[in-house]
């Protein structure tokens, strides 16, 4: 039988080059043994958006992405081969009661992280309602929790007019008594994107706010700095949210609530790592990303990429997740 080189069959597996090893391939479906390290679960809620959204999407399509990248840091010079991210998988949303989502999502995060103590979960919503329950079980199982939010908006809406939407996690926390606002730092709040009501509330209940005019002014990492600090004079350890729309528009064409005035992208990816290798950083969310708007996927891409990021600034902490 005649053969011709480089001819492929149809069916055949595309070619590949040995060399290169796909970040995805870290991504490791739970095992049902206990965790340590880095670990994800997908919290694919989006009904509970004040505007349409198909954030429900997004965390498939973060581990998609994640196939976009190979496992080497020629930065680090650093091969994260011998990483493992476990992937506990989505939670299970009810269809029709999103009070009953919104609980799920609380349980179950309580149960991995009350069963998996050594585990650095990165929730991937969703939009940014999922936030109120993954932050009251991070503070359940993980200690009086700082929290330093990565937004373009303060999340501080009442609860009256539209019920617990994307746009009230942290005034849930704090009138439920889960949180108080001195437990609160905001980071990247934007001009002409907020309401005074809600920048008054957050003055009233001692919430730090940082607007995007700080941040240019004083820069990132010295903020983030100044925002652990106080944080652990008064918290055990600290929870970053992420919410993506934080980054301007041309970073993050898939975010609903789009803006000219953000963070850029190099910033972010800063801000992250070091972040990662502050050991009082104990979890983390990723939101507020609707695959059906994006472009070339752009914004889960950078999502995958900041979890790589962590993952390796991560590792570099005594107790990490690297696996010699």
């Amino acid at each position: 039988m005649q053969t011709i080189p480089f001819l492929r069959k149809s069916g055949d597996a595309p070619f590949t080059d040995r060399g290169i090893k796909k970040a995805g391939q870290l991504l490791r479906p739970w095992s049902g043994e206990e965790v340590s390290g880095v670990a994800i679960a997908g919290a694919p809620l989006s009904k509970t958006s004040i505007s349409h959204s198909g954030a429900h999407l997004t965390p498939q399509t973060i581990r998609t992405m994640m196939q976009s990248f190979s496992t080497y840091s020629i930065e680090e010079e650093t091969d994260m081969w011998d990483h493992n991210i476990t992937d506990f998988g989505d939670i299970g949303m009810h269809v029709t009661d999103l009070f009953e989502s919104q609980a799920r999502i609380y349980s179950v995060l309580r149960d991995i992280q009350e069963q998996h103590k050594d585990a650095f979960v990165i929730t991937l919503g969703g939009d940014h309602s999922v936030s109120a329950g993954a932050i009251k079980a991070f503070q359940e199982t993980r200690g009086r929790a700082g929290i330093i939010q990565f937004d373009a908006h303060f999340d501080l809406r009442n609860t009256e007019d539209g019920g617990p939407s994307n746009g009230t996690p942290f005034r849930q926390l704090i009138e439920q008594g889960v949180i108080d606002g001195s437990q609160l730092v905001q980071l990247g709040i934007r001009d002409f994107s907020n309401g005074k009501l809600y920048h008054d509330y957050a003055k009233e209940q001692g919430v730090t706010v940082y607007t995007m005019g700080d941040i240019k002014r004083e820069g990132l990492l010295r903020l983030l700095q100044k925002s652990v600090d106080q944080l652990k004079q008064t918290t055990e350890n600290i929870y970053i949210s992420l919410d993506m729309d934080v980054l301007d528009q041309a970073y993050a064409p898939g975010c609903p609530a789009i803006g000219p005035g953000g963070l850029d992208s190099d910033s972010l990816i800063e801000g992250i790592q070091w972040l990662a290798g502050q050991q009082s950083v104990k979890g983390m969310d990723i939101v507020e990303i609707d695959p059906t708007l994006d472009f070339r996927n752009m914004t889960s891409r950078l999502a995958a990429y900041l979890i790589m990021q962590f993952t390796l600034f991560y590792s570099k902490r005594k107790g990490g997740n690297h696996h010699e």
